[in-house]
């Protein structure tokens, strides 16, 4: 039997109502990652090459604090990450959540949201630092995520 988790990041809102819509359609379980050091406008203001997150995404090998693990992950054989797109690829917090949680054996699918780049980098990015993982499928979503996208991404 498939078991879903939803596991995801949002710095500003839009990955949460994906990631919340995504739950609903697969019947899964919801965590969200969660920095130990909560992001502020100021961390995320991409514009400002001294803000927190231009300094986290300009050292790949960063890895930001979570609050917490997934505390049964063995009760999940699909386990679905998602995540904005910062400069091109997955925030660093991504990388400390699955170096945390061992994925081994499961179904790792990954979605990004965007409003125009594309999940393609992040997703191989991913799959080149894990290889050992067995990442299925990449998407990329905006705010709107319908039930057949979903659906067709999954299937």
């Amino acid at each position: 039997m498939e078991k879903y988790l939803v596991c995801y990041f949002s710095a500003s809102g839009n990955t949460k109502m994906a990631a919340e819509k995504i739950r609903d359609v697969v019947k899964g379980d919801l965590f969200e990652i969660v920095p130990l050091l909560p992001y502020s406008d100021e961390d995320l203001d991409w514009t400002n090459k001294e803000s927190r997150s231009s300094r986290e995404m300009n050292d790949l090998s960063y890895r930001p604090e979570v609050s917490q693990k997934v505390s049964n992950l063995e009760n999940y054989n699909k386990v679905i990450i998602g995540f904005p797109i910062w400069w091109y690829t997955a925030p660093t917090i991504i990388n400390t959540f699955i170096e945390e949680n061992d994925l081994t054996g499961k179904d790792v699918y990954v979605f990004a949201t965007s409003g125009s780049s594309s999940v393609d980098k992040s997703f191989n990015d991913l799959k080149k630092s894990y290889p050992n993982l067995n990442f299925i499928k990449g998407v990329r979503f905006n705010r709107i995520v319908s039930e057949r996208e979903i659906l067709d991404w999954i299937n």
